[in-house]
């Protein structure tokens, strides 16, 4: 028992590394399984009963690939942080050549996974685990450049949209109406999450000591952003919605709200958008969320003439006609 437990203490900080806590941002690949397959009337597919887990799998791997390289190169600054510098590396419970070797591991266990799903799928990942290299990597390292940083990070969003999309074995290519939309919802999540960060260190040099990215920032500069992929998002989601399923307008009043109480809980002292991962606590936050999904998973199934009718395009009269 006690080489079990010297073994667990090992380990673990390489585990904490991975990041599995994160792995719930693959729930960005469900709408765009759900989008083909509705469109397609594909659920009775067998092969969707390994193909979706399997890309939900190797979706994990190459994101906790894409995590520990990121803490690999965030070490010396993390150290700075007031509550980052307990991370396994830059406490020093983690080694880094160990690290390294994980990084590579992770990404080729998850290529391997990609590779049994198809080709665009495997093309999609590896762009993923790519965006990685320029979000954390010298010299472009866009991690470092104000707005940069939420605008390439963002890109993720679509990605993993593209990867839920081309897990169900479509050839169909993504929409372009959805791709900026769920891009500039990443931004949007990204710029509040950096809003509430600012916030919580409450000194710009001790922020920029941090983040590089934040000697460019203000907390104005940040809610800006945030309002402006906010406001992009609403408008290629609405084009998307009107061109492709006019119930899913149903759902709009609904993101709306979700989008305000997201900002709320970003000017809360203790808000949980610095760490996404937490937003589980939220338990009323969390129930709206549900009920978004299910009021979107009504409109995908449920035909509205009406609705249609009322969002019809109507022609606009030549004055000088007749």
């Amino acid at each position: 028992m006690p080489d079990r437990g010297r073994l667990a203490a090992c380990v673990w900080p390489y585990v904490q590394v991975a990041r599995p806590d994160h792995w719930f941002k693959n729930v960005f690949m469900l709408p765009g399984s759900l989008l083909v397959l509705n469109a397609t009337a594909g659920f009775g597919d067998p092969a969707l009963a390994w193909r979706i887990p399997l890309a939900l799998a190797a979706a994990c791997l190459v994101a906790s690939s894409y995590y520990v390289l990121n803490d690999i190169l965030d070490a010396p600054s993390d150290a700075r942080h007031p509550v980052k510098r307990s991370r396994p590396i830059p406490s020093g419970k983690a080694r880094l050549p160990i690290a390294y070797v994980e990084w590579v591991v992770l990404a080729a266990a998850g290529f391997g996974m990609a590779a049994l799903i198809g080709g665009r799928f495997l093309l999609t990942i590896v762009a993923l685990w790519l965006m990685s290299l320029v979000y954390n990597v010298r010299p472009i390292r866009a991690k470092d450049r104000t707005y940069l940083d939420v605008l390439v990070e963002a890109v993720n969003n679509p990605l993993r949209l593209a990867m839920g999309w081309y897990a169900t074995g479509t050839t169909l290519a993504v929409p372009v109406s959805i791709t900026l939309a769920f891009w500039m919802l990443g931004g949007f999540f990204m710029a509040v999450k950096r809003f509430a960060e600012y916030r919580h260190l409450d000194d710009r040099e001790r922020a920029a000591a941090y983040r590089a990215s934040f000697r460019g920032y203000t907390e104005e500069r940040l809610l800006v952003l945030a309002i402006f992929c906010a406001v992009a998002f609403g408008l290629f989601l609405g084009i998307f919605l009107i061109r492709y399923r006019i119930e899913l307008l149903l759902i709009v009043p609904f993101v709306a709200g979700l989008i305000a109480w997201y900002i709320h809980l970003g000017f809360r002292s203790d808000s949980p958008t610095r760490d996404p991962e937490q937003l589980y606590r939220e338990p009323y936050f969390m129930a709206f969320i549900v009920l978004c999904v299910l009021v979107g998973l009504l409109a995908l199934n449920v035909d509205l003439p009406w609705l249609r009718e009322l969002f019809r395009p109507t022609a606009i009269l030549d004055a000088g006609a007749g």
